[in-house]
């Protein structure tokens, strides 16, 4: 953590190498955050380059360099949050998005991490995103409350919830859960 704190400090100096290097960290946790949440790789690579296009724009006003890892994933969930509400509201940009959905489940069966996705896939929103947080970006407890911005006992009945709603939907598919 005090790597990133360091890398961010030098960012906030003009460092251009060290931007590379945040980047480098951050942009394979950052796009598969947005991945699991949206659902479309093509689609994740867009929102991740807004997310980087906004952590420019906000990194030299960010006063905790320590508490980057949150002020990144909060803006990568705002950049998710706006997306789903201009799919919600334009009808026939969600229909797309759902056949592209249920068109990548159809591979499940090659390896477990597709079936995960899979059954990712069907959860609500908020119980993905708090299986995402948690478990694929390893982000603790804490650091998912304050990214989702709820209290860390809501993280854990989220999380519990999610985890039985996740065995519940790969049962449904036939996987052991």
């Amino acid at each position: 953590m005090s790597d990133d704190r360091l890398l961010v400090v030098r960012c906030q100096l003009g460092e251009r190498e060290a931007f590379r290097e945040l980047v480098g960290v951050w942009h394979a946790p950052v796009w598969r955050y947005v991945r699991g949440m949206v659902g479309s790789p093509h689609l994740a690579d867009d929102l991740s380059q807004e997310v980087w296009v906004a952590v420019v724009r906000g990194l030299p006003r960010l006063r905790q360099p320590e508490r980057f890892a949150p002020w990144l994933f909060t803006i990568a969930r705002r950049a998710v949050a706006d997306h789903l509400r201009q799919a919600y509201q334009a009808s026939e940009t969600s229909m797309e998005e759902a056949d592209a959905v249920a068109g990548d489940d159809s591979l499940g069966d090659v390896l477990t991490t597709m079936q995960v996705e899979a059954g990712l896939g069907e959860l609500p929103p908020p119980e993905r995103e708090v299986l995402i947080l948690f478990h694929l970006q390893d982000l603790p407890l804490t650091v998912c409350a304050e990214v989702l911005g709820v209290p860390p006992g809501t993280v854990k009945s989220r999380l519990h919830r999610a985890r039985r709603m996740l065995r519940s939907a790969l049962a449904e598919r036939g996987y052991e859960a």
